[in-house]
């Protein structure tokens, strides 16, 4: 790592990154689609949709592959495909969806309403994920800091390494898979190391690492912002310091993904005696899609040469019916063929075998040239009972307003949609231990809301007829995620309840003598 460092200052990047770099997007994920197609080409999942003829139609010199490919293989959703192709893998079959055994299965953290999915995760899946790691490391050179903070130790706070057994498979976090197999140069700094990344409970493994802080020398921190906030705060709390820097005073780089950090940033930074370097990811269990490479940028490159083929589809009602569900014959795009500014939920064609499949995230391009993206939300995680069309990002960004509006820290917020008499409600459930107005907190989102989003603005003088506000503890959020088994690595709450989701949501607050008002 303190070579690293020297080369960082030298601004060495990888192979894979110049060829990004000189290389037209639509030529990357043409060769990304064809070898794909040829190492799968003897699967069953292969077989079954001819990857012969659409092999055949690369070689014409029009985009005929694209379209062959469509007609050959349908759209997948995590249901669809594992109910006709993955499961066959989880039972131990081979070459279904990629070559041989599927020997790791990722659990997803389940945040569209879903019980964990069951993601197959292959070695050359694992080796992506490392390369694409390796390629957002290099990025620091662009950052100024010291060749000395590649000596440090690097906090990595994610699921158990002690990966259960079932049958013919391994299961776990993404983030236990991945720490249980790092490369050796690597583990002398990887911290918490590999007895307490084995811990299984949440809660131990964060007291063993709240043990262990004043023996690491910690120069980044690595995890989902709520639980890292969390374990910031126990530590500053069992050893009565000031802030996070009276015990690591090297701290200087955090990388996080996974949701959105605005709406935590304000109370992060509480318990940071100077500024860090925030860096974003779009590390996925089907895949590291994209990352931040460039500082103080809000947009995340998206990775065209590392195993993943993408396609997009506008996120329109044409496309899309109102519980977020692709319809039939809905419009898809190849890289060449997005334009900026508008959002598109992904497919992914990746080396884990998972083939035209819907991930469930909607993005939108800030530079199509530079392959820049942002999230914006989640297919199903929007509200739009009358025809407001509220967005992830518009969410984000009023809650964020807010805190900086009227110096408060929102630490968890959710939205469920309700009655007012015949027409419609917004009920917010907003998670901060400060002392706020509540009044003016309710009136403030509405304000920020009607100003991100016309549709919202217009509803609200029509159908939308009434907002309801329900302050709670934070703790609250945090003990309905233990009920649900959604505590900690890389879980979130999600920002949108709906249907069952809310009505359990509902009978929780109830159980803890919690009145909705």
């Amino acid at each position: 790592m303190a070579i690293l460092g020297t080369l960082l200052k030298k601004g060495i990047m990888l192979r894979e990154s110049l060829e990004q770099l000189y290389t037209s997007s639509l030529d990357l994920q043409k060769q990304e689609l064809r070898n794909l197609l040829i190492h799968c080409q003897g699967t069953k999942f292969g077989k079954e949709h001819s990857f012969d003829k659409i092999l055949r139609s690369f070689k014409k010199r029009n985009d005929n592959f694209y379209q062959v490919f469509k007609d050959q293989i349908p759209i997948f959703d995590y249901d669809k495909i594992y109910e006709e192709w993955w499961h066959l893998a989880q039972e131990g079959q081979k070459d279904v969806c990629w070559p041989g055994k599927i020997r790791y299965f990722a659990l997803s953290s389940g945040t569209s309403g879903a019980p964990s999915k069951y993601i197959p995760l292959t070695r050359e899946m694992v080796k992506s994920i490392r390369k694409t790691s390796v390629r957002q490391i290099l990025t620091m050179s662009k950052y100024d800091l010291p060749a000395s903070l590649f000596s440090k130790g690097i906090l990595m706070l994610g699921g158990s390494t002690d990966l259960k057994r079932s049958g013919h498979y391994f299961e776990g976090d993404l983030s236990g898979i991945t720490a249980a197999q790092i490369p050796f140069w690597f583990q002398h700094f990887y911290k918490p190391g590999k007895k307490i990344a084995k811990t299984k409970d949440w809660n131990d493994k964060l007291e063993e690492i709240i043990r262990s802080a004043p023996d690491w020398d910690i120069g980044i921190i690595v995890g989902v912002p709520a639980w890292l906030q969390i374990l910031m705060e126990k530590v500053i709390e069992k050893y009565n310091l000031n802030n996070i820097h009276d015990i690591w005073p090297n701290l200087q780089i955090f990388v996080h993904g996974g949701v959105s950090f605005e709406p935590y940033k304000r109370g992060f930074e509480k318990l940071l005696a100077r500024p860090l370097h925030y860096m974003e990811t779009y590390l996925a269990s089907e895949g590291f899609i994209a990352f931040q490479a460039y500082p103080n940028q809000k947009s995340m490159r998206l990775v065209l040469n590392n195993g993943i083929f993408y396609e997009f589809v506008p996120f329109t009602e044409s496309n899309f019916d109102e519980e977020g569900k692709l319809r039939a014959n809905a419009t898809t795009f190849k890289i060449d063929e997005v334009e900026e500014n508008k959002e598109y939920a992904l497919l992914i064609t990746t080396n884990s075998g998972a083939w035209r499949y819907m991930i469930g995230d909607v993005i939108k391009f800030t530079s199509v040239e530079e392959n820049e993206i942002v999230i914006t939300g989640r297919t199903k995680l929007f509200m739009s009972l009358c025809g407001e069309h509220l967005s992830l990002d518009n969410m984000n960004k009023a809650v964020e307003l807010v805190e900086e509006e009227m110096k408060i820290d929102i630490r968890e917020f959710t939205l469920l949609g309700d009655r007012s008499g015949s027409l419609f409600a917004h009920h917010w459930y907003i998670g901060t231990d400060d002392k706020i107005d509540r009044e003016k907190l309710i009136d403030r989102i509405d304000y920020h809301l009607m100003d991100l989003n016309d549709d919202y603005k217009v509803e609200r003088e029509s159908a939308l007829k009434e907002l309801k506000l329900s302050v709670l503890p934070t703790n609250i959020f945090y003990k309905w995620m233990e009920e649900q088994g959604k505590v900690g690595s890389q879980n979130k709450f999600p920002r949108v309840l709906k249907k069952e989701k809310a009505q359990l949501w509902r009978n929780f607050l109830v159980e803890q003598n919690i009145q909705a008002n």
